[in-house]
């Protein structure tokens, strides 16, 4: 038989005809089409709409008329200057109370000619802070070992003071305020995250002694409120150990809240390692990487990056949880405004409402910056999986 040459033969066909040009799909424009996308989309979510702006209505005038509007900013000569008067007969907050205390609410009893070496300390956490924090920084290694090991260091001898080189010893028991919380809450988280992960990957070990130790710690301290963990370290510890053995009130505060912030960080970093695949593992040792290569460079990037809105969660709860430490009679923020009104000489009707009104916004202002950062770290590690 002869070989056949097959041919194929390929037919284009080409539209000589201008396309109809078409519509693009509708959707929402403009406020009203934005409104009636995500605020009445039905007649429920139309409902809880109404319902809200009803509640801000009614509530926020009458809280901006109180804060804003009759408030007194200014006025030295104690409560006289917040009583209500001819020309203010309904008078609001008592910002000139704040204004007058706010020195004792930075740094509490804290000797006032000593104050320079806490404002040098709020420098010197601002820029680890910004060093850290901000990702594309430049030499964020050294600004890690500036954060965790220079500064703590330079606080403790700033604020507790180094006669060797002339700073007088000042007592913990005078330390107060601003001062305090960001001391506490700033130990708590630190440390909270690396502990938090290796207790994470001890109760994940194959290893009985580290996950039965890993779990107990976790679960005991997970089952215990925060203030009883620090009634213990402060009321209960003194009582077991000799009186030259028992640590500074401020310092039993710290590792209290250090190992129960632990706990909780303990489980968001466990729900990170549990989300990674299997084949993650095998990926890397396909690669030939070994256990802690491996969890450095592929598992715990990744656990973290998961779990980052948990972190932050926690971050936010010890934050807001450093005010337990006036019930141990440490001198944090709460305290300071406690302590402040009660003097009689600001004794008006106003004055605690406006001291919980100040540390309200404290809190909130912090608080709204810490979860905001979060949100666009999360949004910029998770470009690439939106691509």
């Amino acid at each position: 038989m002869s070989d056949m040459a097959t041919t194929t033969d390929t037919v284009l066909f080409v539209r000589t005809q201008r396309a109809e040009r078409v519509a693009p799909p509708k959707g929402p424009r403009g406020p009203l089409g934005w409104a009636r996308a995500h605020l009445f989309s039905s007649p429920f979510n139309g409902l809880l709409t109404v319902l809200i702006v009803a509640a801000i209505a009614w509530v926020v005038p009458p809280l901006l008329d109180f804060l804003v509007f009759h408030a007194v900013w200014s006025g030295d000569d104690g409560r006289e200057a917040c009583l209500a008067t001819a020309q203010n007969p309904d008078p609001g907050a008592c910002w000139a109370f704040v204004r007058t205390w706010i020195n004792f609410f930075v740094y509490g009893p804290y000797p006032m000619e000593e104050r320079w070496r806490v404002n040098v300390f709020f420098a010197l956490l601002a820029v680890g802070l910004v060093w850290m924090m901000w990702l594309d920084a430049p030499r964020r290694d050294l600004g890690a070992a500036y954060f965790f090991l220079a500064l703590p260091a330079a606080s403790v001898v700033l604020l507790h003071g180094l006669p060797m080189i002339g700073l007088e010893t000042i007592d913990t028991a005078l330390w107060g305020g601003v001062l305090v919380t960001l001391v506490v809450a700033t130990v708590g988280i630190v440390v909270s995250l690396p502990v938090g992960v290796l207790l994470a990957l001890g109760r994940r070990s194959e290893m009985p002694v580290v996950k039965l130790f890993s779990v107990i710690f976790i679960e005991f301290v997970r089952g215990v409120p925060l203030i009883t963990v620090l009634f213990m370290a402060s009321v209960m510890l003194p009582l077991f150990v000799p009186p030259a053995w028992s640590p500074d009130k401020l310092m039993r505060a710290l590792v209290g809240i250090a190992i129960f912030s632990s706990a909780y960080m303990a489980e968001v970093v466990r729900a990170g390692l549990q989300s990674i695949p299997k084949g993650q593992y095998e990926a890397a040792a396909a690669l030939g990487l070994g256990y802690w290569r491996t969890l450095a460079l592929v598992i715990l990037p990744q656990a973290l990056k998961v779990t980052i809105p948990n972190i932050v969660n926690n971050a936010i709860a010890l934050f807001k949880d450093t005010t337990l430490v006036f019930f141990v009679g440490i001198f944090d923020f709460l305290r300071t405004i406690e302590v402040a009104r009660n003097d009689p000489a600001w004794a008006t009707p106003v004055t605690s409402f406006t001291g919980y009104a100040f540390a309200a916004m404290c809190y909130f202002v912090a608080c709204h910056f810490m979860s905001r950062y979060a949100s666009g770290v999360e949004r910029r590690l998770g470009a690439a999986d939106r691509r």
